[in-house]
């Protein structure tokens, strides 16, 4: 059975199975992992001087950070997903995956997934992509929002991850809304207002 075939039959069978596949996707061997340049910029990182943080205003992307992590697949290929993450407010905004391509379709996979980026993606440790994808997970749901549904397929990738991290999330410590070109962000200031409280979060949205 195909692997994402699998992960999609047992998100509906229930929690339980679900657990069990994602253990053993992750006993698979680590194929690459990497993120987009300035995935750090506004975050405050401790304890780890061998993450290679990468600040710089005009590569990252509103605070936004892709992540792609291939794992070794049956019959020489490899699994890909990838994560868009919002490591200032929303946490995962969009999941793909699990891909099943060989190592020549892995190169143009990571090449289109980080087309949209200025500069090269940086290859990474896994406990880094996990921190910023989990992390940026828990930090949203603390902000009462929930990942994207398609991130249950994905999630098993990663590995398992408690916290709290090595990562502050929001920019420079505080949460901020970036409002994209098809949201309607009335709902999330409102429920930032909720949850934090008004003047304890900032947002940008476009004038009209």
């Amino acid at each position: 059975v195909p692997e994402a075939s699998v992960f999609h039959t047992v998100h509906d069978l229930g929690g339980k199975i679900i657990a069990t596949e994602l253990v053993a996707t992750t006993k698979r061997a680590l194929a690459g992992c990497w993120i987009s340049p300035g995935w750090s910029t506004g975050l405050t990182v401790c304890g780890h001087p061998d993450w290679l943080l990468h600040e710089d205003p005009a590569a990252g992307i509103d605070g936004l950070a892709a992540v792609l992590v291939a794992r070794k697949h049956r019959h020489g290929k490899v699994s890909v997903c990838g994560y868009l993450a919002d490591l200032y407010c929303l946490g995962v905004k969009n999941a793909l995956g699990p891909e099943i391509v060989d190592d020549l379709g892995l190169r143009g996979f990571v090449r289109d997934f980080f087309s949209g980026y200025d500069g090269d993606p940086v290859e990474v440790p896994i406990e880094l992509a996990r921190e910023v994808v989990l992390g940026s997970v828990g930090y949203a749901r603390t902000l009462g929002f929930d990942p994207h549904p398609d991130f249950a397929a994905a999630e098993g990738h990663l590995g398992p991850w408690t916290g709290p991290g090595a990562i502050t999330f929001g920019k420079d410590g505080k949460p901020l809304y970036i409002s994209g070109p098809y949201d309607d962000p009335r709902p999330v200031i409102r429920t930032l207002e909720c949850t934090v409280g008004r003047g304890n979060f900032e947002y940008l949205v476009a004038a009209g």
